[in-house]
């Protein structure tokens, strides 16, 4: 059973109607909203610097204080507005708050920048029925718009996620739906305040560009032009269904060499490997724990972290020569059985010859997309997960100064060295292993783009590593 609502918040942007819907709400009995009571540029309101007995500088440095004064209110409902610029040290708490009834307020974001535009023009934010309201247009800034949706569309997925993962819900609203009194009052009614009946819309504020857009906007052509190339149903977005990672801090390497080196080793993701080139820079020190690792780069000022990067066909290959042969038994069979990978008995796998080896790779890459897409029981094993994900799972703790690339071995590592006051990186002991010939199969450098996508288009992979197409 849903418990009571005590407070609620709006979450909106500037020129969402959020002025109207406070009006509309504080009309009624016993409901108050409060502003834009964490608006780092004012108290609620403009001009104002002082709410409820506390000043701005006091929100400043708590801004608890204000949000409990704000919900301790008994036998009353008090909310306020919130926008994505807002104080973030209330967010967590306003979302963890099952009493706090959440409000979500849209409007078309190319009408809300466009009416804010023109607010900034004129300096009217809001018009009632007496007041004339001042003429004026805008030019449509591209960079600006795309810049404003980002940062909307992110607050609002952000709100969403912490509603789904708290399992709570929230009432939407459209810009639309502020001047109909059936919502409103069914609004009213999912807040608890059922004996309120006919709610009716603020008549205060009246709409104050009821133009059409191309009389709001001096290129207006030129802006139809741009939204164009906007991708709102995300057609181009390549699906991701691979399972996150940990930051796999064990893995990682460090070096006293020079200000220090961190070495973030991606499994069969570079050919550098962990004994040797590393080792002979300075002393090695492994098996960190995320404490033991903050010590370090705390002692270590100046230091240099990196990862080495394979292209992902060669990546595939790797993690398929481990399977043959460093993969447990039981992984083998369960290929052949399940996966589609028809895999000779493990006794014949030396025996296997080029033409065998490409069709069971191929094979294999089958297998990899669908794995990396969530299509099989089998968890993504690190010797085969993508790059991308490998990267994200090491940036919860800490990012890496340089992504090296394996065709770019020497030249990376050498500046690599500079950077961290390494004066010798030995670099004669770096050895690029060559490919076989036979990767340069069509089929088979497309099966890999396609299991790997995410990783191409990432981080800049062409589809051929043999020719750099």
């Amino acid at each position: 059973m849903t418990e009571a609502f005590c407070s609620f918040v709006i979450f909106a942007e500037m020129r969402t109607g959020s002025n109207l819907l406070e009006a509309t709400l504080n009309a009624v009995r016993k409901v108050t909203c409060f502003g834009e009571a964490f608006n780092p540029y004012m108290m609620g309101w403009p001009d104002k610097d002082e709410m409820l007995g506390i000043t701005r500088d006091e929100r400043e440095a708590d801004p608890m204080r204000l949000l409990d004064k704000l919900f301790n209110k008994p036998d009353h409902l008090p909310g306020f507005r919130y926008f994505h610029d807002h104080d973030p040290r209330v967010f967590d708490a306003i979302m963890d708050d099952r009493r706090c009834a959440k409000v979500i307020l849209t409007r078309n974001p190319l009408e809300s920048y466009v009416s804010t535009r023109l607010a900034w023009e004129t300096n009217q934010w809001k018009l009632n029925e007496t007041e004339t309201p001042i003429p004026a247009s805008i030019t449509y800034n591209r960079e600006e718009f795309r810049q404003t949706l980002s940062k909307q569309t992110e607050f609002q997925r952000r709100i969403v996620h912490h509603l789904q993962a708290t399992g709570q819900s929230a009432f939407w609203l459209d810009y639309n739906d502020l001047r109909d009194s059936a919502v409103m009052t069914g609004l009213l009614h999912w807040l608890g305040r059922s004996d309120v009946q006919n709610v009716k819309p603020a008549s205060d504020q009246v709409p104050q560009n009821p133009r059409a857009m191309e009389e709001k906007v001096t290129n207006f052509q030129e802006m139809q032009d741009d939204l164009q190339q906007l991708d709102p149903f995300a057609i181009g977005q390549i699906p991701n269904f691979e399972p996150s990672r940990g930051p796999a801090v064990p893995s990682f390497l460090t070096s006293e060499a020079g200000s220090g080196l961190l070495y973030m080793p991606v499994k069969d993701g570079g050919a550098v490997p962990q004994e040797g080139w590393f080792e002979v820079l300075g002393q090695t020190g492994r098996n960190h724990t995320q404490n033991s690792l903050r010590q370090w780069k705390r002692q270590h000022p100046g230091h240099r972290s990196f990862i080495i990067l394979r292209h992902p066909l060669h990546r595939a290959w790797e993690a398929f020569l481990h399977l043959l042969s460093g993969a447990k038994p039981e992984l083998r069979q369960l290929m052949r059985q399940v996966h589609r990978v028809d895999l000779p008995p493990d006794d014949a796998l030396t025996d296997l010859d080029d033409a065998s080896t490409v069709r069971l790779f191929h094979q294999f890459l089958g297998f990899l997309g669908r794995n990396l897409n969530g299509q099989t029981t089998l968890p993504t094993h690190p010797h085969w997960a993508s790059q991308s994900a490998v990267l994200a799972g090491f940036s919860q703790f800490v990012q890496p100064d340089i992504l090296i690339r394996e065709d770019r071995l020497q030249e990376d590592i050498a500046y690599l060295c500079q950077s961290a006051n390494i004066p010798d990186p030995q670099l004669e002991r770096i050895e690029i292993p060559a490919p076989p010939a036979f990767l340069s199969d069509k089929e088979l450098i497309t099966a890999a783009f396609s299991a790997y996508q995410r990783d191409y288009v990432a981080f800049g992979f062409r589809k051929n590593p043999a020719n750099g197409k």
